[in-house]
Protein backbone atom coordinates (compact mmCIF):
# COMPACT_ATOMS: atom_id res chain seq x y z
CA UNK A 1 0.00 0.00 0.00
CA UNK A 2 1.14 3.54 -0.69
CA UNK A 3 2.22 5.97 1.99
CA UNK A 4 0.09 9.04 2.51
CA UNK A 5 2.02 11.90 4.05
CA UNK A 6 0.50 15.00 5.64
CA UNK A 7 1.42 16.89 2.46
CA UNK A 8 -0.64 14.53 0.29
CA UNK A 9 -3.84 16.18 -0.87
CA UNK A 10 -6.44 13.71 -2.07
CA UNK A 11 -9.60 14.40 -4.00
CA UNK A 12 -12.76 13.08 -2.47
CA UNK A 13 -13.76 9.96 -4.42
CA UNK A 14 -16.18 7.08 -4.15
CA UNK A 15 -14.89 3.90 -2.50
CA UNK A 16 -15.23 0.82 -4.72
CA UNK A 17 -14.15 -2.78 -4.41
CA UNK A 18 -11.86 -4.39 -7.01
CA UNK A 19 -11.64 -8.06 -6.11
CA UNK A 20 -10.50 -8.02 -2.49
CA UNK A 21 -9.03 -4.49 -2.59
CA UNK A 22 -10.88 -1.26 -1.93
CA UNK A 23 -9.85 1.83 -3.89
CA UNK A 24 -10.98 5.41 -3.59
CA UNK A 25 -12.63 7.11 -0.67
CA UNK A 26 -10.33 7.23 2.33
CA UNK A 27 -8.66 3.86 1.65
CA UNK A 28 -4.91 3.45 1.44
CA UNK A 29 -3.45 4.19 -1.97
CA UNK A 30 -3.11 0.92 -3.87
CA UNK A 31 -0.16 -0.07 -6.05
CA UNK A 32 -1.25 -0.98 -9.55
CA UNK A 33 0.71 -2.17 -12.56
CA UNK A 34 0.16 -3.73 -15.96
CA UNK A 35 1.55 -6.82 -17.62
CA UNK A 36 3.54 -6.51 -20.84
CA UNK A 37 3.09 -10.09 -22.02
CA UNK A 38 0.84 -11.42 -24.75
CA UNK A 39 -2.21 -12.33 -22.66
CA UNK A 40 -2.84 -15.40 -24.80
CA UNK A 41 0.45 -16.77 -23.44
CA UNK A 42 -1.11 -17.75 -20.12
CA UNK A 43 2.12 -19.10 -18.65
CA UNK A 44 4.11 -15.93 -19.35
CA UNK A 45 1.28 -13.69 -18.16
CA UNK A 46 0.84 -15.74 -14.97
CA UNK A 47 4.55 -15.52 -14.32
CA UNK A 48 4.51 -11.75 -14.69
CA UNK A 49 1.40 -11.34 -12.51
CA UNK A 50 2.98 -13.48 -9.80
CA UNK A 51 6.18 -11.40 -9.98
CA UNK A 52 4.09 -8.25 -9.56
CA UNK A 53 2.27 -9.83 -6.59
CA UNK A 54 5.62 -10.71 -4.99
CA UNK A 55 6.83 -7.14 -5.49
CA UNK A 56 3.81 -5.82 -3.56
CA UNK A 57 1.44 -4.93 -6.37
CA UNK A 58 -2.19 -4.72 -5.19
CA UNK A 59 -4.01 -4.74 -8.56
CA UNK A 60 -2.79 -5.89 -12.01
CA UNK A 61 -4.10 -4.66 -15.35
CA UNK A 62 -3.97 -7.07 -18.28
CA UNK A 63 -4.38 -6.06 -21.90
CA UNK A 64 -7.31 -7.88 -23.47
CA UNK A 65 -7.18 -7.03 -27.19
CA UNK A 66 -9.06 -10.05 -28.56
CA UNK A 67 -11.48 -12.80 -27.58
CA UNK A 68 -8.71 -15.37 -27.06
CA UNK A 69 -7.13 -13.03 -24.51
CA UNK A 70 -10.49 -12.59 -22.77
CA UNK A 71 -10.84 -16.37 -22.49
CA UNK A 72 -7.26 -16.63 -21.16
CA UNK A 73 -8.28 -14.41 -18.23
CA UNK A 74 -10.19 -17.35 -16.76
CA UNK A 75 -7.05 -19.48 -16.43
CA UNK A 76 -5.01 -16.51 -15.23
CA UNK A 77 -7.57 -15.52 -12.59
CA UNK A 78 -7.77 -19.09 -11.26
CA UNK A 79 -4.04 -18.99 -10.44
CA UNK A 80 -3.53 -15.59 -8.82
CA UNK A 81 -4.65 -13.81 -5.68
CA UNK A 82 -4.25 -10.20 -6.82
CA UNK A 83 -7.32 -8.58 -8.44
CA UNK A 84 -7.21 -8.51 -12.25
CA UNK A 85 -8.38 -5.61 -14.42
CA UNK A 86 -9.15 -6.41 -18.07
CA UNK A 87 -8.03 -3.50 -20.26
CA UNK A 88 -10.25 -3.46 -23.38
CA UNK A 89 -10.31 -1.27 -26.47
CA UNK A 90 -12.75 -1.20 -29.37
CA UNK A 91 -14.77 -4.44 -29.07
CA UNK A 92 -17.67 -4.53 -26.67
CA UNK A 93 -17.95 -8.32 -27.03
CA UNK A 94 -14.46 -8.70 -25.49
CA UNK A 95 -15.57 -6.54 -22.57
CA UNK A 96 -18.69 -8.65 -22.05
CA UNK A 97 -16.64 -11.87 -22.05
CA UNK A 98 -13.93 -10.39 -19.82
CA UNK A 99 -16.51 -9.38 -17.22
CA UNK A 100 -17.02 -13.10 -16.50
CA UNK A 101 -13.42 -13.52 -15.27
CA UNK A 102 -11.89 -10.15 -14.30
CA UNK A 103 -12.40 -8.21 -11.08
CA UNK A 104 -12.85 -4.99 -13.04
CA UNK A 105 -12.99 -3.93 -16.67
CA UNK A 106 -11.39 -0.83 -18.08
CA UNK A 107 -12.90 0.61 -21.24
CA UNK A 108 -13.06 3.88 -23.12
CA UNK A 109 -16.76 4.26 -23.98
CA UNK A 110 -15.80 6.47 -26.92
CA UNK A 111 -14.05 3.62 -28.70
CA UNK A 112 -16.44 0.81 -27.72
CA UNK A 113 -19.10 1.90 -30.20
CA UNK A 114 -22.75 2.81 -29.98
CA UNK A 115 -24.62 3.68 -26.83
CA UNK A 116 -26.31 0.27 -27.04
CA UNK A 117 -22.92 -1.52 -27.05
CA UNK A 118 -21.76 0.48 -24.03
CA UNK A 119 -25.04 -0.35 -22.28
CA UNK A 120 -24.46 -4.07 -22.94
CA UNK A 121 -21.01 -3.79 -21.34
CA UNK A 122 -22.46 -1.97 -18.33
CA UNK A 123 -25.17 -4.62 -17.94
CA UNK A 124 -22.58 -7.41 -18.11
CA UNK A 125 -20.45 -5.73 -15.43
CA UNK A 126 -23.55 -5.33 -13.23
CA UNK A 127 -24.48 -8.98 -13.79
CA UNK A 128 -21.03 -10.09 -12.65
CA UNK A 129 -20.79 -7.55 -9.82
CA UNK A 130 -17.64 -5.79 -11.04
CA UNK A 131 -16.78 -2.12 -11.49
CA UNK A 132 -15.96 -0.36 -14.76
CA UNK A 133 -13.50 2.42 -15.34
Amino acid sequence: MGIVTPQTIRRETKKIKVGTIYVGGNTDISVQSMTTTDTKDVSATLNQVQQLESAGCDIVRISTPDMESALALKKIKENVIVPIVADIHFDYRIAIESAKYADKIRINPGNIGSEDKVRQVVNSAKEHGIPIR
